[in-house]
């Protein structure tokens, strides 16, 4: 097998105030014609910064030293023209997000027909030809049409097909794929990594795989590199990786992948006065420049007990969110009938509800977002205890913050740190300990371990977990991942373009799920086991042939 990428005793470090900071030490691997090579890790680990040094994208602050051979060039050293030659023809790369890697206010097509003129001599109706082309290689339906569309015209899983298309159009031998899924819903993701598995078997193209989610890692990849701290711990085959991994890191890695387990032990919750009472819940957006609305919500049943976790799941557009907001009072109930704490929201005034909502906790999505920049951490936490916390002095309040942080696993100094200062993960603790600050008797989480990494969600969800049942709160967990939701909730609604499909306790939902729409999102989440993902990826392709 000819290579076509060799990395060989890589190092690469970063000049900053503090002396040089070492993110890749003495890196050393192949990638074969045709295969694809995966390297994994946690956020930190040197995988990116490796992946970027193959197509000489390091900033000015970087020094590398070692080699990179491509298309027969030390690609370490080259600048210029020649550093351009081998940008998009020899590799290519596929960004994690692809919002930020599309211009907005230019249409796909000419983004794709500008690289194409930029290495070769198109004229501008070959170019929006191949531009065509190329976005129904990738599953744009009508391309002759859409390829006069903006990003924003196109969801998530288009624009992430989109970007691809710009990286295939040049023909390059290797495409380097930085979490090309780690922001898409299950299904879509299923949908992106057949998509990678058909260009590397249509097109013969070579992939690198950046990613932390072992599952789709045993969905792709042929070899595995682990990289830990900047080193290289593990290399193997996808196979041996997974059946009989050497390094105490990979093993961590794999074991803190969460699973579906239908016999999970699971307490019992008590019969009481719900929480949360839905009926037949209805919430619709007012269209715009005279069109019709849109009904986001459409006719939606459920209870939440006290003490219970309700697992919502669902693509993005479900309603998911929708709901979530307005249970905390921040999206409007326009039909049916939404009982919170006693409260009914449907025509509900902010200030007969502004008491009740400090009886409600918040842990969003994204929390380096949701908390001001300029506040220390220690301020923060400390907001619902100012704002409904009845005029608590200073030392009172620093006291409780110190609690707060202790109870989320984090040292009472971090709350004199700024957000920026912390990682994901502690940043995600932080926001737990804000919502638990005036201990609320509803917790209502939106999707707070997508974006972590695998280990490090691993320890959120036990956190959370403990703190639930050392608070008692109930709670609604939002989030897409089947796997994740199971660790957590006693019960689980599944929710489809507005409308609940299917509800009820944990094992029967994930092991005897009625609903095809179910079943599909039980396909499509990937597992850590490359046998058991091939029987899934089959599975889930005679339910597609079924529809």
């Amino acid at each position: 097998m000819t290579d076509v990428v060799s990395i060989s005793n890589l190092d690469v470090s970063f000049a900053t105030d503090g002396g040089d900071v070492v993110a890749v030490d003495d890196v050393s691997f192949t990638v074969g014609a045709g295969e694809i090579v995966a390297i994994v890790g946690e956020s930190g680990s040197g995988k990116s910064v490796t992946a970027k040094t193959i197509i000489g994208l390091l900033p000015s602050t970087a020094t590398a030293t070692g080699a990179v051979l491509l298309g027969g060039r030390n690609v370490i050293g080259l600048s210029g023209q020649r550093l351009r030659e081998v940008r998009g023809q020899d590799a290519a790369m596929v960004f994690q997000e692809p919002s930020t890697s599309l211009n907005p206010v230019y249409t796909v097509g000419w983004q794709l027909a500008e690289g194409l003129r930029a290495h070769g001599k198109y004229s501008r109706r070959q170019a929006r030809a191949t531009a065509i082309e190329y976005l129904a290689k990738v599953g744009i339906p009508d391309p002759d049409k859409r390829v006069d569309f903006y990003p924003h015209q196109f969801s998530g899983g288009q624009k992430q097909r989109i970007v691809i298309a710009m990286a295939l159009a040049l023909g390059p031998e290797l495409i380097i794929a930085d979490e090309p899924t780690t922001a898409l819903d299950v299904t879509v993701q299923a949908e992106i990594l057949d998509l990678l598995r058909r260009v590397r078997d249509e097109f013969g193209t070579s992939i690198v795989l950046i990613t932390h989610n072992m599952g789709v890692v045993a969905d792709l990849a042929d070899r595995v590199v682990v990289m830990y701290q900047g080193e290289v711990v593990e290399r193997a085959t996808v196979t041996d990786l997974f059946s009989s991994p050497q390094h105490e890191y990979t093993q961590r890695l794999l074991a803190a992948v969460p699973r579906i387990d239908v016999g999970r032990e699971r307490t019992p919750v008590a019969p009481a006065e719900p929480v949360v009472v839905a009926d037949a819940l209805t919430i619709e957006y007012a269209g715009r420049f005279g069109s019709g609305s849109f009904r986001a919500v459409d006719s939606v049943s459920f209870e939440i007990a006290p003490g219970e976790v309700l697992g919502l799941v669902g693509e993005s557009g479900s309603g998911k969110t929708t709901i979530g907001r307005a249970i905390g009072g921040l999206t409007r109930v326009t039909g049916g009938s939404l009982r919170v704490l006693g409260h009914e929201m449907r025509g509900v005034r902010e200030r007969n509800f502004s008491a009740v909502r400090r009886r409600i906790g918040f842990v969003f999505q994204d929390p380096a977002s949701s908390f001001n920049p300029l506040l220390t951490i220690a301020q923060c936490v400390a907001e619902p205890l100012e704002v409904h916390g009845g005029g608590l002095d200073a030392a009172t309040v620093r006291s409780r913050v110190d609690e707060l942080l202790e109870a989320v696993q984090l040292p009472r100094a971090f709350g004199d740190r700024f957000p920026h200062e912390l990682s994901g993960g502690q940043r995600q603790r932080v926001s737990l300990a804000r919502a638990l600050a005036l201990r609320p008797e509803l917790l209502i989480a939106d999707e707070p371990t997508s974006a972590l990494d695998v280990s490090v969600q691993a320890r959120v969800l036990e956190l959370f977990s403990e703190l639930q049942q050392e608070f008692g709160f109930a709670a609604l967990f939002i989030s897409h991942d089947l796997a994740v939701v199971d660790t957590l909730a006693d019960r689980i609604a599944v929710l489809y373009r507005g409308q609940l499909v299917e509800e009820g306790p944990s094992a029967h939902v994930l092991g005897e799920p009625e609903h095809p729409y179910t079943r599909r999102l039980l396909a499509s989440l990937p597992v850590p086991d490359p046998i058991e993902q091939r029987e899934r990826r089959l599975e889930l392709q005679s339910l597609d042939h079924e529809e």
